[in-house]
C-alpha cells in the first residue's frame, strides 16, 4: 500500500555535496519550489541470480500527468545508506521542487532493498536500476500496479531519465548508463574509477598486475559496515543473506577483502580477486558509457581522490562522450556535514546559489530538457585561498599536467636546476610499526578529531626547497621519479609472493616559515615498487593548493603509513643523488 504525502518547501536534511561558486556565464535557472507528492513503491526485479525486491519512493510534482509530462531523475544511496537518508532525500525532493519526476531507492543490499551487496556490479546493480527506467518508460509497473505514464519520452518505453548522486550512488549512474543507453545524463560525484586503485592503490607508473598497499582502514570500515547489517536493518529480506562465511556481500567481494587483509599476495590468487575488483568499476566499461556526464570530485577525499575522477574524465574525453569535470572542496575526508561557504548544500536548499548547483541544474535543462543553455567550462577547481565565496572556483579548458621541475639532491635539498644537485646519499628503514601518520580514515567522514601528520625520524627522506620567491599555485596530480638502492628487498621481490616487495609512501608538504608543515588534504601515494633494480615514476594525489610566497615545498618519501599496510620485514631504504643521475619532481603550476 502505497503512502501519498503532499510536501511544499520541505527541508532538505542533509549536505548532499560540495561546490564552487565564480560568477558563471550560465543562466541561472528560476528557483523552482513547486509541491509534490511521495508515493512509496516497491519493485521485483531479478539480478544477479536472484530475485529481488527493491524499495522506491516516487517524487511526482503536482501539475504533472500525461498531458503534462517532465523527465525524471533517478537515485540511489551511499554505502550503508537507504532512500530515506539525508542525502539520498535530498535528491528526491530537489528535483521534485523543481519540476522533475523523482525515483529515489534503496540500492541492493541496503535500506529495505533486497538482494546482496555486490559494488554496484553493472550485471547485478546495473540491471536493478534499468529495471526502474523500465517503470519510468511506462513498460513495467510497480509492484502495486502504479504505473508512471506522465514521464517525458523520447520513444515508447524510453524515458528522458538522468542520474545524480554521490560515491556508490555515483558509481551506479557509470555502471547503469554502460548496460542501459537510454540514461540520457549523469552526475556522478566523489566516486571511483577503480576499486583495485581506490583500496589497494599502487602508484608506480607500469606497475599493472603488482598489488599496492592496502588501504585497510576505509576498506574494513565499509566491510563492517555491510556485514553489520542486521544491526542497522533488522528482520532483513532473505535474499539478503549470502553465508555464515560471508553474510551480505556476494563471495568474491568478501574473498577479496580477506585476501587483502592476510598481507599475503599469492600472485595467481591475488591476480584474479583484482580482476573482480576491477570488472566492476568503471574502469573496465567506461567505454559502453555514452551518456553526457558531468563529474564532481572532492579534494579532501582519500577514499576516491581526485586522480580517479580524472582518470574517467580522460577516458570518456577520449572516446567523445560529452564531458566536463568540477573539483570541489569537500570529498569523504572532509566537509561530507560541514561544507565550505558558498558550496553546494542541499540542507540550505542552495542549487540556484551555488556554482556546482548551478552547474547540476544547467547540465539536466541541457540534457533532460533539451534547453540550449550553457554547460559551463570543461574544467572547475576550487580555491580555499579565495575568501570571497563568489570567487572560490577558476576554470581552465583541460586538467594542467606537470609543468615545472625540481631535483632531488643528495644533501636533502629540493633545487631548481640539475646543476645544484650535491652529491651524497642518504638511508632510512622501516620499523615492524608503523612510523608515519597521515590520517585516521575515517576521522573526517565522521567529525571527529585526528591528530596531525607526522613522520619519526630515520624512518623517511625529506627534499626540501629555497623559501619561495613568489606564490606558487600546484593544480593537478604532482610526479616524481625515483630510483632506491634496497639489498633486501631486491632479494625477496621476485619469491612469487607480491607481499615481499618494497613498499613506500611519497607525499608533499607545506612548510611555514615558522617550521610548522602542512599535508595538504593528509593525501599521501603508496607505492610497492615493481623492481626496485630499475627507476620507477609515482603519481600524486591531485590537490588545489596555494604555497605562499616565503613557504618551502617538501617532499617526502616514508617507509609506513598508519592507514595502509606496509613492508613485510625490515627493508632498508638508500637514496643516492648526483647531477647526473638524480631524482625528480614535477608540479603542475599555474602561472
Amino acid at each position: 500500500m502505497s503512502r501519498r504525502v503532499p510536501r511544499s518547501r520541505a527541508p532538505l536534511a542533509l549536505v548532499l555535496g560540495a561546490t564552487l561558486t565564480i560568477p558563471l556565464a550560465l543562466t541561472a535557472p528560476a528557483a523552482a519550489v513547486g509541491p509534490y507528492t511521495v508515493t512509496a513503491l516497491k519493485f521485483t526485479v531479478q539480478a544477479g541470480g536472484r530475485t529481488c525486491t527493491v524499495d522506491a519512493d516516487l517524487y511526482r510534482p503536482a501539475g504533472v500527468d500525461r498531458a503534462h509530462r517532465a523527465p525524471a531523475v533517478l537515485a540511489t544511496n551511499g554505502f550503508g545508506g537507504s532512500k530515506s537518508d539525508g542525502s539520498t532525500d535530498a535528491i528526491g525532493k530537489a528535483f521534485a521542487q523543481r519540476g522533475y519526476v523523482s525515483l529515489i531507492y534503496s540500492g541492493l543490499g541496503f535500506g529495505r532493498s533486497g538482494c546482496l551487496i555486490s559494488l554496484d556490479d553493472p550485471t547485478i546493480d546495473g540491471v536493478a536500476a534499468s529495471r526502474l527506467i523500465d517503470f519510468l518508460g511506462g513498460g513495467r509497473a510497480a509492484d502495486d500496479g502504479t504505473k508512471a505514464d506522465f514521464v517525458t519520452l523520447d520513444a515508447p518505453g524510453d524515458p528522458r531519465v538522468g542520474m545524480a548522486g554521490g560515491s556508490y550512488g555515483g558509481a551506479i549512474q557509470l555502471a547503469t548508463a554502460a548496460i542501459d543507453q537510454r540514461v540520457d545524463a549523469l552526475v556522478p560525484m566523489i566516486t571511483w574509477n577503480d576499486l583495485v586503485h581506490s583500496l589497494d592503490p599502487n602508484n608506480a607508473a607500469g606497475s599493472t598486475g603488482v598489488p599496492g598497499a592496502f588501504k585497510w582502514q576505509w576498506a574494513n570500515g565499509f566491510y563492517l559496515i555491510g556485514e553489520g547489517q542486521p544491526l542497522l536493518a533488522p528482520n532483513l529480506d532473505p535474499s539478503r543473506i549470502n553465508s555464515l562465511a560471508c553474510l551480505h556481500f556476494v563471495t568474491k567481494a568478501c574473498d577479496t577483502i580477506r585476501t587483502l587483509n592476510s598481507g599475503r599476495y599469492p600472485a595467481k590468487q591475488t591476480a584474479e580477486l583484482l580482476a573482480y575488483a576491477r570488472s566492476v568499476s568503471p574502469v573496465s566499461y567506461l567505454n559502453r558509457v555514452k551518456a553526457p556526464t558531468l563529474l564532481v570530485q572532492g579534494q579532501a577525499d582519500s577514499l576516491f581522490n581526485l586522480n580517479e575522477a580524472t582518470a574517467t574524465y580522460k577516458t570518456l574525453k577520449a572516446q567523445g562522450t560529452p564531458t566536463k569535470m568540477i573539483w570541489q572542496s569537500w570529498g569523504h575526508s572532509g566537509g561530507l556535514t560541514d561544507p565550505a561557504t558558498g558550496e553546494l548544500n542541499l540542507g540550505q536548499g542552495n542549487l540556484e546559489t551555488s556554482y556546482v548547483g548551478r552547474r547540476i541544474l544547467a547540465w539536466f535543462d541541457r540534457y533532460l530538457r533539451k534547453q540550449n543553455v550553457d554547460t559551463g567550462p570543461a574544467f572547475a577547481y576550487y580555491r580555499d585561498w579565495i575568501t570571497d565565496p563568489g570567487g572560490t572556483y577558476a576554470t581552465a579548458d583541460r586538467v594542467p599536467e606537470p609543468s615545472r621541475t625540481l631535483y632531488l639532491s643528495g644533501d636533502g635539498k629540493l633545487v631548481d636546476n640539475r646543476r645544484k644537485v650535491a652529491r651524497g646519499s642518504r638511508t632510512y628503514t622501516n620499523w615492524l610499526v608503523p612510523t608515519s601518520h597521515s590520517e585516521s580514515s575515517l576521522a573526517g567522514a565522521i567529525g571527529i578529531p585526528d591528530p596531525a601528520p607526522y613522520d619519526t625520524k630515520g624512518t623517511y627522506l625529506g627534499w626540501t626547497s629555497e623559501p619561495l620567491a613568489r606564490t606558487t599555485d600546484v593544480v593537478g596530480a604532482p610526479r616524481a621519479t625515483l630510483k632506491v638502492v634496497s639489498p633486501k628487498a631486491e632479494r625477496t621481490q621476485h619469491s612469487g609472493d607480491a607481499a615481499d616487495k618494497l613498499v613506500l609512501f611519497a607525499k608533499l608538504y607545506d612548510v611555514a616559515p615558522d617550521g610548522s608543515q602542512t599535508l595538504v588534504h593528509r593525501l599521501v601515494a603508496p607505492v610497492r615498487v615493481p623492481d626496485v633494480t630499475r627507476s620507477f615514476t609515482v603519481t600524486l594525489p591531485g590537490i588545489v593548493h596555494r604555497y605562499e610566497k616565503g613557504h618551502r615545498l617538501r617532499f617526502v618519501i616514508a617507509a609506513s603509513d598508519d592507514a595502509y599496510f606496509g613492508n613485510r620485514g625490515i627493508k632498508p631504504v638508500t637514496v643516492a643523488g648526483t647531477p647526473e643521475d638524480t631524482g625528480v619532481l614535477r608540479l603542475p603550476v599555474i602561472d
